[in-house]
């Protein structure tokens, strides 16, 4: 049985579902954001676009959720016998992702508030624009958006490079801690 909150040796089940749920919403939206601005313009662009900035408004949401049940929660330490450069490579990545899921998101909002368009959230609430009109402010959000969206492709690369090392070079429990399956050889090991 997994534990909701953390422990110090495995993520609890709060915050695997935090964390898969936006690992899925987060291709999703790497997904349609790719597609949509390679279609033509045109009734399913726009309903593309929308859900776009649905899901991204729904995982600002949920990364201010993560970051409070982080806050909250005891984190799994990192194993011992991992090198020091790797620690800091580790606590450095997590730190960019977390810093990118928010300004992913936020500059998605500034384009949206810059260009005067409504942001209604899956039909459901309509959110307030953030900034005033302003053509250079959209601008910069979207030169800005585009960026952060590269930092993440390469972030995020490293990330999943580094949790399948430690699964299938380094035998570790590193990737399995966030799994929400659990091995009798869990219990036994301490890393």
């Amino acid at each position: 049985m997994i534990a909701i909150r953390n422990t110090t040796r495995f993520w609890g089940a709060g915050a695997q579902l935090l964390h898969w749920l936006m690992a899925a919403g987060i291709a999703t939206s790497m997904v349609l954001g790719w597609v949509m601005v390679n279609m033509p313009a045109g009734s399913a662009q726009f309903r593309l676009y929308a859900l776009h900035k649905s899901l991204g408004i729904t995982l600002l949401a949920l990364v201010a959720l993560r970051l409070v049940w982080r806050w909250i929660n005891v984190t799994p330490p990192l194993p011992d016998s991992l090198p020091r450069h790797e620690r800091w490579l580790a606590k450095a990545g997590h730190r960019a992702l977390y810093a990118l899921m928010l300004l992913m998101p936020l500059s998605g909002y500034v384009i949206n508030s810059a260009a005067n368009f409504p942001l209604n959230v899956f039909g459901l609430v309509q959110i307030p624009n953030l900034t005033p009109a302003s053509e250079s402010l959209g601008d910069l959000a979207s030169n800005l958006h585009l960026a952060f969206f590269w930092g993440f492709v390469a972030v995020l690369t490293a990330h999943i490079g580094g949790a399948l090392r430690h699964h299938f070079v380094l035998r570790d429990n590193i990737l399995r801690r966030m799994l929400p399956v659990r091995h009798a050889s869990d219990d036994r090991s301490r890393s």
